[in-house]
This record gives structure tokens, C-alpha cells and sequence, in this order.
């Protein structure tokens, strides 16, 4: 049977809370900055859940977010370019709806059983936005969860699954609504969420002949805590069983929030533990998983949901956050033109350069450097370098500059020259970081992040951003 072989997630630095100057409450919610949107979430999660594997291995990448930066074009295939992964893998996006990235997981594991795939990586995120000061946007958070799906050294092996699909419009969001709309709550609660979702548990349950009591975790879809501890009741979970649903810590990642609640839950586990993971929207997916002797091993390998929640920085106040989501808009300070169009057949041509930010490594002396050049600076050979990727290399600030008249979204503009270990130096903005503590030296690490958007062309590229993690050079 195919399953989980390992398992990351991703969550952003920042978040809106109590000490958040204009934030309508005591509760936290996780916010994606200016410069990350669902893609570049799911490649930071992917990059954690591949820590210290070999990528060639993958053969088909499955993309769910129900927030997808481009409505004709895939996003899948900008995620693959930044892990680095097989030119000939096969790449889908599932998106438009909650249960996505179930369905995604779902689609990988039946990829694999099949045979179509030996392994099949699974990414989901989501940025889902709520009217200014809202109950939605009080309750959502933003994050990603990443999934490698094998038939060997398995975590957590596949068990059985169970969906309803049912036409129901209790939330939505029509193409060019900035948020998310929803009908009357009673409504969306009763004949919605509290009626399909047990509906579905009961079908698990009696399809395959378990006790409620034979599961040690359930991670389980809900808007919000009041909501998620109505349904433990109704379905007659003991406290015990349910995954925290962190309310209050992250908020509801959309898509990805039942799956990353099913990493928190691996993390966690022991062996031999039977968990659900449990999703909603225009119906209901239940897949349940049995952990295996490995699973503690494979909670181990990469950084985890725990420690990302753990490392955060809150918002001084709520007006920096919505300057973030109107994120193309230039203050008043601005003294520059806007930026022009991205040359499309520039990004193509340097996609190498640009998304898997690929450097050179000399044959003949082995002097790294980037972008790659023909002939190498150190020793002159000509023509005898190979490709290197310096996304997952460590790196320290060599030397950094400050604009404040860039136009930028956090100004000041920083750009810093990084230093990698291993050899390599490159030239880039940083992000994720407070002025106070940019020094020459400081540990940082690469983060896939968007440019801008011109024209419909959402430009990406790497950034530097303060170390989150201590952690040691991936091979490459």
C-alpha cells in the first residue's frame, strides 16, 4: 500500500495579535507577507518536506490551493522550476475549492498505487482573504503543507478513504472578489458543515468497520474553534483524539489547513496510531493513515509545523498588514517610475538562473560562482562548470545596502550580498527581516518570493531572509 514517506509544512513569519495596534482582538492569525502568495508558500514547504532527498526521484507534483496566482496558467510548473525537480514529471493543479488539497494527497496516492509514479510530492497552501476587520479575515491564517508519497520506507502507511460531493454554496469567490463571501451562517452551518461532515466520518466508519474509538488523531476542517468544537461533540471524539486545530495561533489556512493540521498530527504520533484527516467544501474527503515505526524518524528530518509556529514576530500594527495586501501599490515616498513589463522571453531564458537559482561550479578548480559565466574568474577554464543549486545552501551577509527611496512596500529596500557555504555570492533583496538586526554576518537562508506584478506577469525570484533554523548544507 502507498503512504506517506515524509511530510513538511510552512508558516509565515508574522502574524496579527494582541500586541497588533488596530488588530480587533485578542486572538493570533498567521499572515503572509507582501512578497509570498500560495506559490511561494508551497515551495517552502515542499523545501522542507525534501530536506536531504534526492528530487530526481519524483515523478509527479500535484499543486491544491483554492488561491492560485494565475486563473490560465500553471502553477504547479513555477513550484516544480523552484524545487528543482524532473523536466519530465507530471505536474496538475486542483484548485477551486476547500477540500482541494485532500483531494490532491488522494490523487498522489492513487498515482502511486497505480504505478503511473514511484513517488509523488503533494503541496498545498493558501492566502484566503476576508473583509477588512471580519470575522473571515479573524479567523483565516495563511501557510502550506508538503507530502512525499511513496510505496517505501513509509511514515504513515494509506488505509482507506471515504468522499461525499455535494453541491453547496455556503462560501465562495467569484473570479476578480478580493475576498471570500458567505451565506447566512445558520444556514452554512447546519445543512453545511455540522450535516456533511459527519455524514462523511459515519461513511468512513461503516465502510471500513471502525470504532470512533479506534482513532487515535483526527485532524479536522472547521471555519473557526466555536464551530470545530461543536463538531468534535456531535461526532463524539474525545478531546484527546482531536488534533489541536491552533485557533488563535494560526487560523484557518483554507486548502491546506486539514493537511496541516495531519503534519502537526505526525509530528506527534507514535507508531502504530490510526489517523483521519478530515476536509470540507462542496463536500467532504475523509483518508485515513497508520503510522508506521518510522514515523518518528521522518517527523524528525525536516524543520516541522511546530517550529515554524514557534518562530514568529507579531505586527505593530494592522496598517502595515493591509498595506501588504494592496502589496503593488507604492507609498507616497515613491521617486521612481513604475516598474515596466518582464520581458517574458528573458524569464524563460533564464529560468535556470532565476527559479532554480542554479550557480557554476568550475571542473577545474571548483570555484562556484553566480550567475554562471563561461569562463571562470578564478582559474580561466572555458566551458567546464556544472550546474549547482544554491536555494537550500546556507548563507551569511558579506556586505548590505539600505534605499529609502526605492518605492518598495517595506521600506527601506535592503539588498545584501550573500556569501554561501560551500562557495557562491549573489546579490539580492532581503525580506522577513527587522532593520535592527541586519548586520554584516548574519545567518540567512534563500526564500522563493514574488518580484512584482506587471500586467498580469507575476515575476518571481529568491530573496535572503533572516535564519529562521539552525541547519546544516543540503547536498546538491
Amino acid at each position: 500500500m502507498p503512504g506517506i514517506v515524509a511530510h513538511g509544512a510552512y508558516v509565515p513569519r508574522f502574524r496579527l495579535g494582541a500586541e497588533t495596534a488596530g488588530w480587533p482582538g485578542s486572538q493570533e492569525r498567521s499572515v503572509a507577507n507582501f512578497d509570498e502568495d500560495s506559490v511561494t508558500m508551497a515551495v517552502a514547504a515542499g523545501l522542507d518536506c525534501l530536506q536531504g532527498r534526492d528530487r530526481q526521484e519524483i515523478e509527479a507534483l500535484f499543486f491544491a490551493s483554492s488561491t492560485v496566482p494565475y486563473a490560465e496558467k500553471q502553477g504547479a510548473a513555477i513550484i516544480s522550476a523552484a524545487l528543482d525537480l524532473r523536466r519530465d514529471i507530471f505536474a496538475a493543479d486542483v484548485t477551486d475549492v476547500l477540500r482541494a488539497g485532500t483531494t490532491a494527497l488522494r490523487s498522489a496516492l492513487d498515482a502511486v498505487a497505480a504505478g503511473s509514479a514511484r513517488q509523488a510530492l503533494v503541496v498545498v497552501a493558501d492566502s484566503r482573504q476576508g473583509a477588512p476587520r471580519s470575522e473571515t479575515e479573524r479567523n483565516s491564517g495563511d501557510g502550506a503543507a508538503a507530502f512525499l508519497v511513496g510505496q517505501e520506507e513509509i511514515a504513515a502507511e494509506f488505509t482507506g478513504s471515504h468522499t461525499l460531493t455535494e453541491n453547496m454554496l455556503d462560501n465562495w469567490r467569484s473570479s476578480g472578489d478580493p475576498f471570500v463571501r458567505s451565506w447566512e451562517d445558520r444556514f452554512a452551518t447546519e445543512e453545511g458543515l455540522e450535516r456533511i461532515v459527519p455524514d462523511a466520518v459515519d461513511g468512513f466508519l461503516g465502510k471500513h468497520q471502525i470504532a470512533t474509538g479506534d482513532i487515535a488523531r483526527v485532524a479536522m476542517y472547521a471555519p473557526d474553534a466555536r464551530r470545530h468544537g461543536r463538531l468534535v461533540r456531535q461526532l463524539g471524539f474525545k478531546p484527546e483524539q482531536v488534533q489541536d486545530p491552533m485557533f488563535g495561533r494560526l487560523g484557518n489556512t483554507g486548502a491546506a489547513f486539514p493537511l496541516m493540521l495531519l503534519t502537526a498530527a505526525l509530528e506527534e504520533a507514535g507508531p502504530g496510531e490510526l489517523v483521519l484527516a478530515v476536509s470540507y467544501g462542496d463536500g467532504s474527503d475523509v483518508l485515513a493513515f497508520r503510522t508506521t515505526d518510522l514515523v518518528k524518524q521522518k517527523a524528525a528530518r525536516g524543520v516541522g509545523l511546530s517550529a515554524y509556529q514557534d518562530s514568529r514576530a507579531v505586527l505593530q500594527n494592522y496598517e502595515t498588514y493591509a498595506r501588504w495586501r494592496d502589496v503593488w501599490l507604492t507609498d507616497d515616498a515613491a521617486r521612481r517610475p513604475a516598474p515596466s513589463s518582464p520581458s517574458v522571453s528573458a524569464m524563460w531564458r533564464e529560468s535556470n538562473k532565476n527559479l532554480r537559482l542554479y550557480a557554476g561550479q568550475c571542473n577545474a578548480c571548483g570555484y562556484v560562482q553566480y550567475p554562471p559565466q563561461r569562463v571562470c574568474v578564478d582559474c580561466q577554464a572555458m566551458d567546464d562548470s556544472v550546474p549547482v543549486r544554491l536555494s537550500d545552501r546556507p548563507g551569511e551577509i558579506f556586505t548590505y545596502s539600505m534605499d529609502y527611496i526605492a518605492g518598495a512596500v517595506d521600506t527601506p529596500l535592503v539588498v545584501g550580498v550573500v556569501d554561501f557555504q560551500g562557495g557562491g555570492r549573489l546579490i539580492c533583496m532581503m525580506t522577513d527581516r527587522e532593520l535592527e538586526e541586519v548586520c554584516v554576518g548574519m545567518p540567512v537562508e534563500m526564500s522563493f518570493r514574488k518580484l512584482r506584478v506587471v500586467n498580469g506577469i507575476h515575476n518571481y525570484y529568491w530573496k535572503a531572509v533572516p535564519r529562521r533554523f539552525a541547519v546544516e548544507a543540503a547536498a546538491v
